[in-house]
């Protein structure tokens, strides 16, 4: 079992990285409304430009804190549960502006693992 959360903090960290490192300039099919950034996507969900900045702060820090707790594991529980927070707030996101529920699977997917991290672990 220990080895089964170390690869979901694995997939869940290095996932959040790239999403908000390597990907965010990049339109997906994930993207909530027509957006083609992340920084567009605050915009179709009527947030400010400056809360993009804050939750990408807080996804970063909380997912390399996942990848941390593999060799510091009392920080396991705290990152996984900052970040189901988080992707609750982007799946609520998605539903407050009728997105396609398929457009909101990957945070739901996650959240589901951070769950798992956080209590099976």
């Amino acid at each position: 079992m220990n080895y089964l959360i170390i690869l979901l903090q694995v997939i869940v960290g290095l996932s959040i990285l790239n999403v908000w490192l390597l990907q965010k300039n990049k339109p997906t099919k994930w993207r909530g409304g027509n957006a083609k950034t992340i920084v567009e996507e605050f915009q179709v969900y009527g947030l400010p430009v400056w809360m993009c900045y804050v939750v990408g702060v807080l996804k970063v820090a909380l997912a390399l804190a996942l990848l941390a707790a593999i060799f510091y594991p009392e920080l396991k529980q705290p990152a996984a549960l900052g970040l189901a927070i988080l992707l609750s707030g982007s799946i609520l996101m998605h539903l407050k502006i009728k997105d396609p529920l398929m457009k909101s699977f990957p945070a739901f997917l996650f959240l589901s693992m951070c769950l798992i991290i956080a209590f099976a672990g």
